[in-house]
């Protein structure tokens, strides 16, 4: 079954994909015999002789770019349509172990380029509304295959997180006249309690509003919407700060390290008031204790931050400091 239901309580798509219950879980942590897909000389990749990063068709998507036909059901609230879109996967190593922290800075922009080529594709097809660009990293995430690897969702519908986002910014601009993320970053670096690390493009923080106790944003300093915008200086960048966020919470946690990593990009289509970002959202709330979302938040959407963002900050600070004495490349620095 491929298919998109909507939900009229609070308009929002679910994409309903039966065949991905199947998919393999962890497979390497069993005693069996076992390829990894995404590793030399696995049959997806016979056709490729030497390659360092690689985009893949998902072997379970989620959506399709020629679903079959759905039936609707004769109830008018619930509405149904075909699960058309992309699904692909970044294989951003030949490495079968590793993280982005550990590729060195010049192939770390590779797989940003990656990410903004296959976007730039992507958001051209005229049935794509949206194209989502996200990591997932670690068994408490609930990652099947620990090869790094990156994902990538063209979507017929713009995310309500995105909408709302949009909607924010918007209401911003006509209130103010200005950028509601480019008067974040001036205030923040003018306050600096939350800031992280820096380089000549983007700041690192712990957000004011943060809702995960180890939650980090990735914010340019100028004022830009989408990947499909940056230049090769940015994109050199933001590998950089990529790089160390993800290096910093192995150094935080002393292990390897999960989180979720998300772009928030402007649509595909249209012209809207926003400000590209990266969001990183990590489980744990201290070494040994997840923080886990419960009634409040899966309820209600409302999330309960265990601790201070700023007392974090000032724990993130320490790791990004032994975090850029350890990477090689690093184009800024920690702050204070």
């Amino acid at each position: 079954m491929h298919e998109v239901r909507f939900n009229p309580l609070i308009n929002q798509w679910i994409i309903v994909a039966k065949h991905r219950a199947v998919r393999p879980w962890r497979p390497e942590e069993k005693q069996t015999s076992f390829q990894c897909p995404f590793c030399p000389g696995a049959p997806e990749l016979k056709h490729l002789d030497k390659w360092d990063v690689v985009v893949l068709p998902n072997k379970y998507p989620a959506l399709i770019p020629n679903p079959p036909s759905v039936e609707q059901e004769e109830f008018s609230l619930y509405t149904k349509r075909e699960a058309r879109g992309i699904a692909e996967v970044v294989v951003e190593t030949p490495s079968h172990e590793g993280d982005l922290y550990t590729l060195s800075l010049d192939h770390a922009v590779r797989v940003v380029e990656a990410y903004r080529s296959e976007v730039l594709k992507l958001s051209s097809l005229d049935f794509i509304e949206y194209v989502a660009v996200f990591r997932n990293k670690g068994k408490e995430i609930g990652v099947s295959l620990t090869h790094p690897h990156s994902q990538i969702y063209a979507l017929p519908f713009i995310p309500p997180r995105i909408k709302q986002e949009i909607e924010s910014f918007r209401e911003y601009r006509e209130k103010t006249g200005s950028c509601l993320l480019c008067d974040i970053v001036k205030y923040e670096l003018n306050y600096k309690k939350r800031l992280i690390y820096s380089n000549d493009e983007f700041i690192v923080l712990i957000p004011h509003y943060a809702m995960w106790p180890y939650e980090v944003h990735v914010y340019p300093l100028k004022h830009i919407k989408s990947l499909r915008d940056f230049n090769e200086r940015e994109i050199r960048a933001l590998a950089d700060a990529l790089r160390v966020v993800t290096a910093m919470y192995t150094v935080l946690l002393e292990r390897d390290a999960p989180y979720i990593m998300a772009f928030h990009d402007h649509p595909a289509k249209g012209s809207y008031e926003y400000h590209f970002h990266v969001e990183f959202y990590q489980p744990y709330r201290d070494k040994e204790k997840l923080k886990y979302a419960a009634g409040i938040e899966w309820g209600y959407w409302v999330f309960t931050y265990d601790g201070v963002p700023e007392e974090r900050a000032v724990e993130l600070r320490e790791a990004c400091r032994k975090t850029v004495s350890l990477l090689d490349d690093v184009m800024g620095r920690c702050f204070e």
